[in-house]
């Protein structure tokens, strides 16, 4: 009689082996934070992000609080200072004040497919080290921000099955190869969590919360939409997606420049523009005040205009 392991046995024994390893070598790197703040206390999770005790969480998660204390799973207690926080793409840095564990790998959303293997670790409900795990469920989606002055879109939200619990936010999704690709950051439904990727954008906010503490924005005063180009155009441009103007604030930066409501926004200073996130990208830091050449598709024409932007106030 044959005891070799069925196919389906193996594939499991591949599945559980993968996560596994990956909990393993993230759990000692996922810290239980706990804050106080005028509004009381609150938890949640924190992953190391440098060799020089910087971790990475949720804006929502340490709120208004100036710090807190950290908890690793081999007892290591520490504790931080928030360095920045940034809730229109609800990350925050903070930093503890003794060694802590090293930092795990971070990988890059944007290599994610539908389908993709992902592993949670974060401390839901008070139960530290915590590890679950599924698949990508969806790319690509948004997810409401605000502060008490603007509001945006946080784009390109990874959706994942893996079970996320309050507490689980700010803790680590990581790929099959262990690489933290997402900061978990809603529990939106049952069999349904978000997480901000880690990507070329997340990177920017990162830098600047760490050396400015704060995440400055140019603000051009438009609301715009992903919207295909037609194959005649697509082929003309070389691209197949433009920005399409749903509304232009009165008396702004894009309603001076002469962009109307309706027209399709093709590129800025010459590079294409196709989602939501190309856009945010250019209007970080460095575009307040200078001088932005945008090309425009207005009845069939090309329209370039310039145009000036702000800062976004906090």
């Amino acid at each position: 009689m044959s005891t070799d392991p069925a196919p389906e046995d193996g594939a499991l024994d591949a599945y559980s082996s993968i996560v596994t390893s990956v909990a393993a070598n993230l759990t000692p790197r996922v810290a239980a934070l706990r804050m106080r703040s005028g509004r009381g206390e609150s938890a949640g999770s924190g992953v190391v992000l440098t060799a020089e005790s910087h971790l990475i969480t949720n804006a929502h998660v340490v709120g208004d609080a100036d710090g807190g204390k950290a908890e690793f799973s081999d007892g290591t207690t520490a504790q931080f200072r928030v360095l920045g926080r940034d809730p229109l793409s609800d990350l925050a840095i903070i930093r503890a004040d003794r060694e802590i564990p090293s930092p795990p790998e971070y990988g890059n959303a944007d290599s994610l497919l539908v389908g993709s293997l992902v592993v949670a670790v974060g401390n839901p409900l008070g139960l530290s080290g915590t590890v679950t795990a599924g698949v990508v469920s969806g790319l690509g989606r948004s997810m409401p921000a605000r502060t008490r002055t603007a509001a945006r879109l946080i784009e390109d939200v990874i959706q994942t099955d893996a079970a996320l619990n309050p507490g689980n936010s700010g803790g680590a999704l990581a790929d099959s190869h262990g690489r933290v690709v997402g900061i978990n950051t809603a529990v939106a439904g049952v069999g349904l969590g978000l997480a901000v990727p880690i990507n070329r954008t997340t990177h920017q906010i990162i830098y600047a919360l760490m050396h400015d503490g704060r995440v400055r924005r140019a603000y051009l005063g438009l609301v715009s939409a992903p919207a295909p180009l037609t194959p005649v155009q697509a082929e003309r441009f070389g691209q197949r997606q433009a920005l399409r103007v749903v509304e232009v604030v009165e008396g702004g930066p894009a309603a001076r420049s002469g962009i109307r409501a309706g027209d399709l926004v093709l590129a800025m200073d010459g590079v294409a523009l196709g989602d939501a996130q190309s856009l945010q990208r250019r209007l970080l830091g460095d575009a307040v005040g200078r001088r932005l050449e945008i090309t425009v598709l207005r009845n069939g024409a090309l329209v370039d205009v310039v145009a000036l932007p702000g800062e976004l106030p906090e």
